[in-house]
């Protein structure tokens, strides 16, 4: 083999028991040569792994601290011992497979802790019930002490279970150092592509139904690891911690939701109460408990504009944190950190500790839990509930492209699902069959400049039938009746409209307009009441176009309507 310097240096490789054997293993060598392998290199493998973090400048702290662990616990184990020129797919495979048995290893530990716990709890408890009981008392007692040395004991050396996704960061590492390895010609293959890993399923947010909750207070578990609140718990945990001296945080996590890391670092410079907006331009990273500040990825770097209560909400938060500036300034212990949300000294906020009193407000709500990060689920979807575009609310999150927000947040809300299936059914029409309980008349007098204005009003009432009636106003007597049995409140739409259209083209009507109103009675009662409104006109009446030309004076649509919709309350 000819070296760099244009020596030549003969490649020996012993202990072939045959000729054909060595000769098999001349042509392997030969082909290693020509793939590129450095076959002469005694490098090892955990060598070339720290050389390859050192010359990597320019990583993110918490990138360069994740390399590190993954090399430290996973690779440098593993692989480390391997020589550069022998590593081959096999070697990844068995380090995985050695992973997944000591997963196995880790759960049964894991199960017997959890007995351990059990245990603990059962003594503790017998020992706070045999209070008054002297003997007992100290028999009790001992038994929880020697129970709580036990679980000490049982709990040492006890590690984390590698999950699936784990598995994968550690292959994308190793990927990543054997694509840097190929470039300098020091490995022939990156095996980590061909390295067949358990699937990964990213959990999706679950929200607090009334059912999911009454099986937590039975059972005091979740239902999955990301949970979200409904708008009516969000209610009511920002009115529970109205009076918290944080309470602007909260309100911001939650109508713009930013990452922790983000809002920790958010400087009062990047914040505008007037105008309504807030820039996220910086983030605190934690590595090893200790804090560094960093700039977010380019699609997190992002301006949101704030809504007037949440303004309001900051302006007056700042006001309380110069009255907190006062006060420590006296007694030279203030910190200017100069970030929006600090401690009562003015010290900027550990995300940790963010997170945790955030955990205890949530237990002292009484709600449902659910961790700090997922107030940025709860944002995504309230957002989306209000029917703003996926686009906007991928942009306020600072994700990277619109399909993570789509996968991620669009089936989570029951009212987004409601609707979209409503709304699916709605497209398709249906002949539903109806009864006609009283003939419609539309009398002369409902029609003013050739046009009349006609309600029909729908009921439900039990076994799926419907009662509409066509009314002039709500206090005057109904024109017709019809009744049908159908599923749902579209179809008892489209059984009136068929209604109408019928009697208009028997009698040579034009229906100039059909309104559907039934978003304006209250939520609570649209499933089971419709409302449709016609315009319609006599033959001898105006045109369309004459009845929507300036020159005319058109009736006023909500003029017959007078008291008609009265009782729809405020979303009337």
């Amino acid at each position: 083999m000819r070296l760099p310097d244009c020596s030549r240096r003969q490649i020996r490789r012993g202990g072939h028991t045959t000729k054909d054997n060595a000769k098999a293993a001349a042509d392997k060598v030969y082909r290693e040569i020509i793939g590129g392998t450095d076959v002469l290199s005694n490098a090892t493998v955990g060598e070339d792994l720290r050389h390859w973090l050192k010359r990597k400048k320019a990583l993110a702290r918490t990138t360069r601290h994740g390399y590190q662990e993954h090399i430290a616990l996973y690779l440098e184990p593993h692989l480390g011992h391997i020589k550069r020129r022998d590593l081959k797919l096999r070697h990844l495979e068995a380090m995985y497979d050695a992973i997944e048995r000591e997963n196995a290893e880790r759960l049964i530990h894991h199960a017997k802790v959890v007995e351990l716990q059990e245990v603990r709890d059962a003594a503790h408890t017998s020992w706070v019930r045999a209070a008054g009981k002297k003997e007992e008392r100290r028999v009790t007692r001992r038994a929880w002490l020697d129970a709580n040395a036990a679980l000490r004991t049982g709990s040492r050396g006890r590690r984390k279970i590698t999950s699936a996704a784990t598995m994968h960061r550690v292959n994308a590492t190793l990927g990543s150092f054997l694509t840097g390895g190929i470039k300098r010609g020091e490995y022939p293959t990156n095996w980590a592509r061909f390295v067949e890993l358990p699937a990964v399923r990213r959990p999706k947010p679950l929200v607090w139904t009334p059912e999911r909750v009454e099986e937590w207070k039975r059972t005091g578990k979740k239902p999955g690891p990301v949970m979200v609140w409904t708008p009516e718990q969000t209610g009511a945990f920002l009115d529970h911690t109205r009076n918290d001296r944080l309470y602007a945080m909260w309100h911001t996590f939650i109508f713009n939701g930013p990452r922790r890391g983000e809002m920790c670092a958010l400087p009062w410079t990047e914040i505008s109460v007037t105008a309504l907006w807030l820039r996220i331009s910086a983030q605190i990273v934690e590595v090893a408990y200790r804090l560094y500040g960093e700039t977010p990825k380019a699609d997190s770097v992002r301006t949101n504009t704030l809504n007037e209560e949440t303004g309001r909400a900051l302006a007056a938060w700042r006001i309380q944190q110069e009255r907190e500036r006062e006060k420590w300034s006296g007694e030279e212990a203030w910190v200017e950190s100069g970030r929006a949300f600090t401690r009562e000294n003015g010290e900027q906020c550990h995300p940790d500790w963010v997170s945790r009193r955030f955990k205890r407000l949530v237990k002292l709500s009484g709600l449902p839990p659910v961790r700090l990060h997922d107030l940025r689920h709860i944002s995504a979807t309230l957002s989306l509930l209000a029917k703003n575009d996926i686009k906007v609310v991928q942009e306020r999150l600072g994700h990277s492209s619109r399909q993570i927000t789509s996968d991620t947040y669009t089936s989570v809300l029951p009212e987004l699902m409601r609707t979209e299936a409503e709304s699916t059914l709605a497209v398709v029409p249906r002949d539903v069959p109806f009864d006609v309980h009283h003939p419609l008349g539309i009398p002369d007098g409902a029609f003013h400049h050739g046009v009349a204005v006609l309600h029909v009003r729908g009921s439900h009432s039990a076994g799926g039938v419907w009662n509409a009636n066509a009314e002039i106003r709500r206090d005057s007597d109904p024109l017709g009746r019809i009744r049908t049995v159908c599923e749902s409140r579209e179809q008892a739409a489209e059984a009136a409209a068929k209604w109408i259209r019928e009697h208009c083209a028997a009698n040579d009507y034009e229906i100039l307009r059909t309104e559907n109103l039934h978003e304006r009675y209250p939520e609570d009662r649209r499933t089971d009441v419709a409302l449709l409104r016609f315009l319609i006109a006599r033959p001898e009446g105006y045109t369309e176009e004459e009845f929507l030309s300036p020159e005319q004076s058109p009736p006023d649509p909500n003029a017959n309507s007078t008291g008609h919709d009265a009782d729809l309350g405020p979303a009337a």
